[in-house]
């Protein structure tokens, strides 16, 4: 089979199954509403859970943080690209969560891809949720570490991998909410079963980190643990790109010496860890905002509980509609986007087949009239 053929029958399966992706461009506006041309949609479909994207004070941290440094780093930070603005970030980050050290990375991708490279040998094993983000699965399947996946959300499933022993080192991966999903990992009970057994704990709190526990610090806070590894990534709440591990000492060095995403990318513009900075000092007292989102979450939850397709398990911004069949869900989407309303069908392999679903994600920027609009449309489409 030549290059051609392969790839024209891999966009032709894709096409057939209904998996088919596009992107769409969109024109400037606010994380509640953007518009192309005479057209505009409520956005549902925005992780920027807290309006940190179109802050004032963020944006003109950007701005200074360009006029100061230009708009790019110029390298890695091995090289030139670790300045003030990147070393100040992430002491503030180390201290906000408790603990020794943080180290910044471009992407959340690339932060767990580097943790799990970097940590684990032959003769490891790497224990992960089923339901765990494709960038730790994709980074534990390519390292040369033995991966084993626990039932999602099930500490009793983890339990029984752990008690059959194992001769190198261990390390268990989990989300703290599950993106896809919404759901909060049981973080307690699989902290306690780390601990007796001698194994390590990460924890990529993503979509908890801002929005979950006291000012913000996300679900281990919440949870009242502290696991070995906590990545949190700022392209949700943080309203911007990039990520951060948060670690012990050693581990950091360590990281500096062996993490190649560290060592070989160029690191974030300082500008930008300007506007990160800016961001984490309103994150830290935005308490209102925060029960402005619970209120939201609230007022869909309740709302919804009438519509014929399931509502996911989630206490979160994250607030899925389970509609089964690809076609239908892309259908569906495609309904409530002429209705005014941007949505993304979620389909397979993003989600296990059969699970195809509409994901909601709800902001402190909404008003409590989107939603009703929002609810509006979707018990109309449920009567078709």
């Amino acid at each position: 089979m030549s290059w051609p053929q392969r790839i024209d029958n891999a966009l032709s399966a894709r096409r057939e199954q209904g998996l088919w992706r596009t992107r769409q461009v969109r024109h400037p506006g606010t994380e509640r509403m953007f518009s192309n041309g005479q057209q505009q949609w409520l956005n549902f479909a925005s992780n920027d859970y807290l309006g940190m994207s179109q802050h004032p004070a963020v944006i003109r941290a950007w701005q200074a943080g360009a006029a100061r440094y230009g708009v790019g780093s110029g390298g890695s930070g091995h090289v030139t690209g670790y300045t003030r603005a990147h070393a100040e970030l992430e002491t503030s980050l180390a201290d906000w969560l408790g603990y020794p050290r943080a180290l910044l990375f471009i992407s959340g991708f690339a932060a767990n891809h580097a943790v799990i490279s970097a940590l684990m040998q032959q003769g490891d094993r790497l224990l992960a949720d089923k339901l765990s983000h494709a960038s730790l699965l994709e980074a534990a399947m390519q390292s040369p570490a033995v991966l084993r996946r626990f039932a999602h959300n099930d500490a009793g499933s983890l339990s029984r991998l752990l008690a059959g022993g194992h001769t190198g080192e261990q390390l268990v991966v989990t989300e703290g909410v599950f993106s896809m999903d919404g759901d909060q990992a049981p973080l307690p009970e699989l902290a306690q079963l780390t601990q007796q057994s001698g194994t390590w704990l990460m924890v990529d709190d993503a979509h908890g980190i801002g929005v979950l526990g006291e000012g913000g610090r996300g679900s281990c806070w919440q949870a009242g643990i502290q696991p070995d590894i906590l990545v949190v990534t700022f392209g949700k709440a943080f309203g911007a790109s990039g990520a951060a591990v948060l670690c012990s000492e050693a581990v950091a060095d360590y990281l500096v010496q062996f993490a190649r995403h560290l060592i070989y990318s160029t690191s974030l513009p300082p500008a930008q860890a300007e506007a990160l900075s800016a961001a984490l000092a309103v994150i830290r007292h935005a308490d209102e905002s925060r029960e402005t989102l619970q209120r939201h979450i609230g007022h869909f939850r309740a709302g919804a509980a009438g519509l014929p397709w399931a509502l996911c398990e989630s206490s979160t911004a994250i607030q899925p509609l389970i509609i089964g069949d690809n076609a239908h869900a892309l259908h569906l989407a495609q309904c409530l986007r002429e209705q005014g309303i941007w949505v993304t069908a979620i389909r397979p392999p993003t989600v296990p087949p059969g699970t195809a679903r509409l994901r909601f994600t709800l902001t402190a920027a909404h008003k409590p009239e989107d939603i009703d609009r929002l609810l509006e449309v979707l018990y109309a489409l449920a009567r078709e």
